[in-house]
């Protein structure tokens, strides 16, 4: 796509169609490329939650908390745990919530950050489990963790291959409760093949294709932005990493 910017006319060209500069559309267009060029530059790896890198966008932080807000589940499941700051931050939403334990698992978790998660604070509402994801023992393993009837919201960041997060998807769909989300994150992917540090074949091999096609065969399962407790913009769609992450339970 072609965009010209002109702050003095006040409008955006994009592919030969002329927008107010101050519009909905004009926003969502400069906010897709602020995205895709921010993912590049690695911004989301210049942030840390209570001392703990975490590599997200803020603002999918922002709306995932107002989700668990809403929810407050009993157990969040999470798969990929890296510098461990995502399991601290649900975490923290769950001790200011004063309900709910976090269940990270990871295929490495290295001793590092091990430590640092082991030796934060709110170490007391995680457990870390050690494995494959998508390992049978390990699913079991996460499955007795978590009491008959208790709430259960799940997020998918490890391994974001398409073959990876279908497997997850399957895995772990049974464990979400109805009215709950399993998530799988980062299908910004699939928009990313023609940035430097993208690849040419994640315009298929991405979570969001894996989400849309695990939907279509399980309709207890259909994709669903989680509502904005708050809105006085004239705006309604994320700028997000995670396009057509959440599916929610619904039956």
């Amino acid at each position: 796509m072609k965009i010209e910017i002109d702050t003095e006319k006040r409008t955006v060209n994009a592919d030969g169609r002329t927008l107010d500069l101050y519009s909905d559309a004009a926003f969502g267009i400069l906010s897709d490329l602020w995205v895709k060029v921010g993912w590049n530059q690695k911004y989301s790896y210049g942030f840390s939650w209570l001392g703990v890198p975490i590599i997200q966008l803020p603002e999918d932080m922002i709306r995932y908390q107002e989700a668990v807000w809403a929810l407050k589940p009993d157990v969040i499941v999470e798969t990929g745990v890296a510098h461990g700051g995502s399991a601290i931050f649900s975490a923290s939403l769950c001790r200011l919530m004063g309900h709910g334990r976090v269940i990270a698992v990871d295929i490495e978790v290295r001793p590092h950050n091990r430590s640092r998660i082991e030796e934060h604070p709110l170490a007391d509402l995680i457990t870390l489990i050690e494995g494959s994801s998508t390992d049978d023992l390990i699913v079991e393993r996460i499955r007795n963790h978590i009491k008959l009837g208790e709430k259960v919201l799940v997020v998918l960041d490890s391994d974001h291959s398409y073959e990876h997060v279908m497997g997850e998807l399957e895995a772990y769909a049974p464990l979400v409760s109805e009215g709950s989300w399993i998530v799988a994150t980062d299908g910004l992917m699939q928009y990313l093949t023609d940035v430097p540090r993208g690849q040419t074949d994640w315009n298929n091999d991405n979570p969001a294709r894996a989400a849309r096609d695990f939907a279509a065969k399980n309709p207890e399962f259909r994709i669903e932005q989680p509502a904005w407790p708050f809105n006085e913009s004239t705006l309604s769609e994320n700028i997000t990493h995670w396009p057509d992450a959440w599916l929610r339970r619904v039956g």
